[in-house]
């Protein structure tokens, strides 16, 4: 794709881990398209702010048509929005939206890469905190990142996953971070950084597809 910038689509960027993987990114000297229901323009030029609601079809499809026009490439995509008290229409029908189209436009330059954010509850599930439905749909996320990994590899286009534990966010009021650092055996829930940073790590790993990262303090392997 030559010395162009390249550009990256983040869903859930106005708070939490969305933001800290638009700061992430530009770091990278990303170009970014951030979306969320409530997101607000960006000072940064080279950061186009796309509100509305990523579980329709026609936000999916003003987020496609704005990064093309303004940047005219589509090289990743964080499908990061995603509500733990499940609703399928966040986790499941926005990732299906997006990524569709997405992808199509990936597949035309033979090159890109998508990463999908879940949750390591779903391999470890615990009585301290009931999340099945959210599980249920993360943990198809985990499933069809494996499955888009292997139909789409000769394609030049990539898919895995990032798994986190607890993440310090607005989701997790502060009253409650000393008890929620116990289900995780490093002793402390995760950084937002922590998760952007394993996010770029896949980004720079051009050998790696079909992973299920899990960035959860030691918690997917025992407890």
């Amino acid at each position: 794709m030559g010395i162009e910038q390249k550009v990256v689509i983040i869903t859930g960027a106005s708070q939490g881990i969305g933001a800290a993987l638009v700061n992430a990114y530009r770091n990278r000297h990303y170009r970014v398209v951030a979306n969320s229901r409530s997101i607000k323009p960006h000072s940064d030029p080279d950061v186009l702010a796309v509100a509305g609601d990523i579980s329709q079809p026609q936000t999916a499809q003003r987020v496609i048509d704005a990064a093309l026009e303004r940047f005219g490439r589509i090289d990743s995509l964080v499908n990061n929005a995603g509500i733990f008290v499940a609703m399928l229409g966040t986790n499941l029908a926005g990732f299906f939206h997006l990524t569709q189209l997405t992808v199509a436009e990936m597949v035309k330059q033979h090159c890109g890469h998508v990463v999908n954010i879940t949750a390591a509850l779903v391999d470890q599930p615990t009585s301290a905190l009931p999340a099945a439905l959210a599980a249920l749909t993360k943990g198809g996320l985990n499933a069809v990142t494996r499955s888009l990994a292997i139909e789409y590899a000769s394609r030049g286009v990539r898919f895995n996953a990032v798994a986190p534990g607890v993440v310090r966010t607005p989701l997790h009021p502060a009253h409650k971070h000393e008890a929620l650092a116990k289900l995780h055996p490093v002793g402390r829930i995760g950084e937002v950084e922590d998760i952007a940073e394993a996010v770029l790590y896949l980004e720079s790993a051009s050998f790696v597809t079909g992973e299920i990262m899990h960035v959860d303090g030691g918690r997917s392997v025992g407890f």
